[in-house]
């Protein structure tokens, strides 16, 4: 009886400082500007391990303002309309891409740009119900414990827009040969087309695909009120 009360203490001490680390954790991260992710370590691993001659990951940090208005436009018409909104978990669409996707083989995702930030700067890649769980924590945490305008911030700075290529900066430098600061609507819509898959679909060479969806999110941004929609962020 001793021993299983023991256990059963040690387990509770175990619990109560995984909410603590991860509470500080994402406190941290709301003042502290991240310096890579756990998809950029991956992805580092993968390429030591790999015959590729470039090895190196393309990652350069911009604050919020030093990045044009329509990115941070583009990337919520195309990924994530109600994000002002909800509270990192949009469930009207998870109830639609569940019901499509019970006669599509290509499964449709319905992620929150919150939960997009939460799997790829705290989490391992992959499926499986224990990541989830931790997703939905972390998400949980993070629209309580940050602004609107730094998720936004984050997310556009750590997801891969290109092989090997993390945050607007480096996408906008290597493909389109400027700062994010410059880009303009048309860039931004491009950057956001090629993110449900930066490796298969390219910013450089769009496919008819890519500006095909390029065309799409540019009239979602003037649905959506251009950049003054950004005030409810």
């Amino acid at each position: 009886m001793a021993r299983k009360f023991r256990v059963g203490r040690v387990i509770k001490r175990l619990i109560l400082l995984f909410f603590v680390i991860t509470f500080l954790q994402v406190l941290l991260l709301r003042f502290i500007n991240p310096w890579t992710s756990s998809k950029m370590l991956s992805n580092k691993v993968d390429l030591i391990f790999s015959d590729a001659k470039d090895k190196q990951i393309h990652f350069e940090w911009r604050n919020y303002k030093e990045i044009s208005p329509y990115m941070p436009l583009a990337v919520i018409a195309a990924e994530d309309q109600k994000f002002p909104e909800h509270y990192g978990f949009d469930f009207s669409s998870i109830e639609k891409a569940m019901e499509q996707n019970k006669n599509r083989k290509k499964k449709r995702g319905a992620s929150t740009i919150t939960q997009q930030v939460a799997k790829n700067l705290f989490l391992w890649q992959g499926k499986s119900y224990m990541r989830k769980g931790l997703e939905a924590y972390y998400t949980l945490l993070i629209e309580l414990l940050w602004s609107k305008q730094r998720i936004v911030e984050v997310y556009l700075n750590i997801a891969q827009m290109g092989n090997n290529t993390y945050g607007v900066e480096a996408a906008s430098q290597i493909y389109l040969k400027k700062s994010a600061n410059n880009l303009t609507k048309n860039n931004a819509a491009l950057i956001a087309a090629v993110l449900p898959n930066p490796i298969k679909f390219q910013i450089k060479n769009p496919s008819a695909y890519t500006v095909k969806r390029q065309v799409w999110i540019l009239n979602q941004m003037w649905q959506l009120g251009n950049v003054k929609f950004l005030e409810k962020l």
